[in-house]
């Protein structure tokens, strides 16, 4: 039974549909993926799933219970964490100080163990400003590992960095569903994140389609043709 549905969501902005009875699942001990064109609409959908908007139609189940109106604090009282595409650390504190707010507050991972786990523990001290792309999303995993949360949801967690830091990122976002954690993730990277899905979700047209284990979505002709086109790493999945 997944920890948390998004069940037949709707939402519009300022009169354009945006989406159209979408839907999104996490389950516990799954990473699951939503792959979609800029504008399809899974961004917002993932916004919904936390709380962070509210949809015009649908509801948020979590936990097995029916949520009539979601709200990203709610949620996040219950072990959900929503790292969006872009400022989940304040910048006017060192990424340590930040970190140790999460393990004073949630008691997960030590900030110690957190930052030699992601491999920036000599950066603990910079402000977040200060690191690359990819130390960032590192120091942002490691507010994860710290949380310790039952349920991820993560924006484009690949988005501008190199590849390194992608597969690194991606083998400890694995790691964390194989404990038990329920992860979705968005993103264009589809080599790596058809490397460590167990269930793809395709996101078109305002509405969604579940394609099942990256074996099998890569072979869907809709996704294919509409998304995927004719990309060299096509041949390799």
């Amino acid at each position: 039974m997944p920890l948390l549905v998004a069940d037949c969501v709707s939402k519009s902005f300022r009169g354009r549909r945006v989406l159209t009875s979408s839907s999104l699942r996490a389950v516990e001990g799954e990473l699951r993926v939503v792959l979609g064109r800029n504008g399809s609409g899974k961004s917002t959908l993932l916004k919904i799933a936390a709380g962070w908007i509210q949809p015009d139609a649908g509801i948020v189940h979590y936990d097995g219970q029916a949520l009539l109106e979601a709200r990203l604090p709610q949620l996040a009282a219950r072990g959900l964490f929503y790292l969006p595409d872009h400022d989940l650390f304040s910048t006017a504190y060192p990424v340590r100080v930040q970190l140790e707010l999460f393990e004073r507050q949630f008691g997960g991972t030590s900030v110690d163990d957190a930052l030699e786990c992601v491999g920036v523990s000599a950066l603990g001290q910079k402000m977040p400003s200060a690191l690359s792309g990819g130390e960032l999303r590192r120091a942002e995993i490691a507010a994860i590992m710290v949380r310790r949360p039952r349920c991820l949801l993560a924006d484009e967690p690949f988005r501008g960095i190199a590849p390194k830091d992608a597969e690194e990122i991606g083998q400890l976002l694995r790691t964390l569903s194989c404990s038990g954690m329920a992860i979705v993730l968005t993103g264009h990277e589809v080599p790596t994140l058809a490397g460590v899905a167990d269930h793809i979700t395709w996101c078109t047209a305002g509405t969604t389609y579940e394609l099942g284990p990256p074996s099998a979505a890569m072979q869907h002709e809709g996704l294919r043709r509409d998304y995927l086109g004719q990309a060299p790493y096509l041949r390799a999945l």
